[in-house]
């Protein structure tokens, strides 16, 4: 008779335990689930924002296209002392070092820029350009031209009523009248006179050239 009281005892002990034990699982399954849910929520969010160029909340861009970081360089410098939001135009198809061979009439940037229609596609875009005031605008020169991407990236937004600030790097090449393209498609917007620099330019070159510009703006 004991022996059968000890056993439902262990059996209903056993029993609860593993109702607890199954309980507690269930839970922990649905922490890791919502856990996992999050990330994934996360991971999505950043991808847009990365995707889309979801930036700050300054009136203020700075948007640039460098295929060998020298443009790159002078955006940044940019992008920190104005306290502006910083974007890359990249191209959905990366330029190699062969696409660049200047000395090749068969390479791929010499193909685009003997082609006034050339539109080469862009990786992503700038989700909230309507917020923007001032746009910064950079890009290298390619014979004596801003690269067609630049093309592709003005007429992809409306500039009525932006002011746009063009500027350039090179070895030896002036600005010259390398945005003209561009600034026939920014219809509406007031076009300022361009700026050429070296890529080592310093921040006393960049600056002194912001503040003769007389925009409403503090360079920092």
């Amino acid at each position: 008779m004991k022996n059968l009281k000890k056993m439902k005892y262990v059996t209903g002990t056993l029993l609860i335990s593993a109702l607890l034990f199954g309980q507690t699982s269930c839970v922990l399954a649905q922490d890791d689930q919502k856990e996992t849910e999050n990330q994934s929520e996360i991971q999505e969010t950043e991808m847009t924002e990365e995707e889309t160029g979801s930036l700050g909340d300054s009136t203020i861009l700075v948007a640039y296209f460098s295929a060998t970081n020298n443009t790159e360089g002078i955006a940044q410098k940019l992008a920190d002392g104005l306290d502006a939001d910083l974007y890359e135009i990249e191209p959905e198809v990366p330029y190699t070092e062969e696409d660049l061979n200047y000395s090749d009439s068969s390479t791929r940037a010499t193909q685009e820029q003997n082609d006034p229609d050339a539109r080469p596609e862009i990786s992503g875009s700038v989700e909230n350009m309507e917020q923007y005031e001032i746009v910064f605008l950079g890009y290298p020169i390619w014979w004596g031209q801003a690269p067609r991407i630049m093309n592709t990236f003005i007429e992809s937004y409306d500039f009525d009523g932006k002011t746009v600030v063009p500027f350039c790097t090179s070895g030896s090449s002036g600005f010259g009248s390398s945005d003209a393209a561009l600034k026939d498609a920014a219809e509406g917007a007031e076009w300022l006179d361009g700026e050429r620099f070296s890529a080592d330019a310093s921040d006393e070159d960049i600056f002194e050239w912001v503040d003769s510009l007389g925009l409403d703006m503090e360079a920092e």
